[in-house]
C-alpha cells in the first residue's frame, strides 16, 4: 500500500517524454501486481504463473479447443478475424456469371454472403482471375459510368461454366466448416469472461461454488469424451 500510494509521483528533473513513459510503466505494473496483467492482454496474467490465482482458486482444465476452418479466433474480419477459407476464385467468377452479368466487387459480395462472410477473396485474387479470363475469351467487359466495369460470360465463357462439376465453391468452403466446434470456442470464451468476474468480485463463499460448478462441468465434459465417469468423484483437486 506504502508503495501504491507513491506510484504516479513525478520527478518534473525529467523530460517529458520520459515521465509519460515512467507512469505508463508504473500503471501497467500496478495492473499485474493486482493479479490481471496488461489490460490489453485480458486476464491472463492473473491466473498465469507468478498471478495471484496461479494456485487457484480454479482449478486447471483441459486446454481451448482448436480453431475450426474458417473460424479463428482473433484478429480481423466478420468478429472472427485471422486466415479465412480460401475457394476456387476461377470457378466462383464463372458460376456467378453464369447466373447474371456482375461488376467485380460484387462478385466480392456475392461470395462473403453465400459464405456467411467465411470467404471473402480480396480484390487482389479477383480482378487478376477476370483479366485471365479475358485473355482466354471466356469474359468480356462494358465500361459504364464511373469507370466501373460490367462483366459478362462471352458463349465460350458460357460453355466453359456449364462444364463445372459439382457442388460450387462457396458451398464446398461450407462444408468444410465445423460449426459446433465455433460454437464450443464462443462458449469457452463466455467461460473465461465469467471467471474474471468471479475472480475479481466473487465473495470467498461464492468462488467456492463456483469451484465445485467449474469441477463438475470439467467431469461431464471428459465424461463425453468417455475418459472419466460422471459419477467419479473429482473434489479434492
Amino acid at each position: 500500500m506504502h508503495r501504491d500510494r507513491f506510484r504516479y509521483i513525478v520527478d518534473t528533473s525529467e523530460p517529458i517524454d520520459t515521465r509519460s513513459k515512467t507512469m505508463r510503466f508504473h500503471g501497467h505494473r500496478h495492473h499485474r501486481e493486482h493479479g490481471f496483467g496488461d489490460p490489453r492482454r485480458g486476464f491472463g496474467g492473473g491466473f498465469g504463473r507468478g498471478g495471484p490465482f496461479a494456485d487457484g482458486p480454479f482449478p486447471p482444465g483441459p486446454p481451448m479447443p482448436p480453431e475450426p476452418p474458417g473460424f479463428p479466433g482473433h484478429g480481423r474480419g466478420r468478429g472472427r478475424g485471422g486466415r479465412q477459407r480460401k475457394g476456387n476464385v476461377r470457378a466462383a467468377v464463372l458460376t456467378l456469371l453464369a447466373e447474371r452479368p456482375m461488376h467485380g466487387y460484387e462478385m466480392i459480395q456475392e461470395i462473403s454472403g453465400r459464405t456467411d462472410g467465411l470467404w471473402r477473396p480480396s480484390p487482389g485474387s479477383v480482378y487478376p482471375t477476370l483479366q485471365m479470363l479475358a485473355d482466354e475469351g471466356l469474359v468480356a467487359s462494358t465500361e459504364e459510368a464511373g469507370g466501373k466495369k460490367l462483366f459478362t460470360l462471352t458463349e465460350t465463357g458460357q460453355a466453359e461454366a456449364a462444364k463445372l462439376e459439382g457442388a460450387p465453391p462457396w458451398q464446398q468452403v461450407n462444408d468444410d466448416v465445423d460449426v459446433n466446434a465455433a460454437k464450443l470456442r464462443t462458449a469457452a470464451r463466455h467461460l473465461g469472461s465469467a471467471m474474471q468476474q468471479m475472480a475479481h468480485a466473487g465473495t470467498r463463499e461464492q468462488k467456492a461454488r463456483a469451484v465445485e460448478v467449474l469441477s463438475e462441468a470439467r467431469r461431464k465434459l471428459y465424461a463425453i469424451l468417455g475418459e472419466l465417469d460422471v459419477e467419479e468423484d473429482d473434489t479434492e483437486e
